[in-house]
């Protein structure tokens, strides 16, 4: 009996293809809050803010902590955002 030894080519950590799409969901909904149409910012910041259903699994599969997540963006409540991450946005 041979035993085949398997190797996945699928990263793991920070830059696993998982990690980053992840990341992406999260940052295109922080984009949404803070530059989209005012629907979507009021949706976007449900989302952030409120979920604690889907969010989290996101934000574990991201390889971040959602009470982290959530302190950052509340700082920024409230605050003027400089036009330069408006334009990156």
């Amino acid at each position: 009996m041979s035993i085949l030894k398997v190797r996945s080519t699928v990263g793991f950590g920070e830059n696993a293809p998982e990690t980053v799409l992840w990341r992406a969901v999260i940052a295109r909904a922080i984009q949404e809050w803070l530059s989209g149409p005012l629907r979507r910012q009021r949706e976007a910041e449900q989302y952030l803010f409120h979920d604690n259903k889907d969010l989290p699994l996101v934000c574990e599969s991201a390889g971040m902590e959602i009470s982290q997540l959530r302190s950052r963006l509340g700082r920024l409540r409230g605050h003027p955002m400089p036009n330069y991450w408006l334009a990156a946005a």
